[in-house]
């Protein structure tokens, strides 16, 4: 049975899953299910914030079919792959990562989804990577920085529209592994709030401990 939780999200068997845009093609080992004639990719919580944060209560999914998405720390595109099956190809996501080898893995599965768009590219530099970008809907962060909510608040100056959606992965290892994660989150949602009127907070345990989930509009 297929339900559709979210638009371009579904629930297929009990589990979150996309349609897969690219049928026949798996991009970590997920499983595959065909119901009436379509594929969907179950979407492995232990793998992805973004479906852990859905599947523990995520109010209101941002990034819909046709949404211009920037997703900063891509990775080797787990994720990005089904934030691209959702956009389709009205959409597009533009990946932006800077670790070599995990670039070298996002590159592969760019190839097979012709609206992901690879940079190479720095976080904290978003000049470096504007042109040819634009306006986007959503950005969409998954950094382990300490300056995570500075990278955020220069890629939303630059780039993410008035009343687009930030949706932001708070480690609170790689700010400070000294401090109270509470405290950490505490701070970081009050500095973003300068930029955006958050909206979920979302505490991702037991998927990815010591991690808050995010939402928040541009104001």
């Amino acid at each position: 049975m297929v339900e559709e939780n979210f638009p371009g999200v579904y629930i297929v068997g009990g589990k979150i899953a996309t349609k897969n845009l690219v049928p026949g093609y798996r991009v970590y080992g997920e499983k595959i299910v065909i119901e009436g004639n379509v594929e969907y990719r179950i979407w492995d919580l232990h793998r992805s914030k973004l479906a852990a944060a859905m599947h523990k209560g995520l109010k209101e999914m941002h990034i819909k079919p046709g949404s211009a998405v920037l997703y900063l720390g891509a990775a080797s595109g787990t994720t990005a792959s089904h934030i691209s099956d959702i956009v389709g190809m009205d959409g597009i996501v533009y990946c932006v990562e800077f670790a070599q080898r995990s670039m070298r893995d996002l590159l592969a599965v760019c190839e097979r989804h012709e609206n992901m768009m690879p940079i190479m590219g720095d976080a904290r530099q978003p000049q470096q990577y504007a042109e040819g970008i634009g306006e986007v809907d959503i950005i969409y962060q998954d950094v382990a920085q300490p300056d995570q909510d500075d990278i955020f608040i220069k890629n939303s100056q630059m780039f993410l529209k008035k009343g687009g959606w930030g949706m932001i992965c708070i480690k609170s290892q790689s700010i400070d592994v000294s401090r109270e994660p509470k405290k950490i989150f505490e701070e970081f949602v009050a500095k973003v709030g300068s930029e955006m009127e958050v909206h979920d907070q979302i505490d991702l345990t037991p998927y990815d401990l010591e991690h808050l989930f995010i939402t928040g509009k541009r104001k």
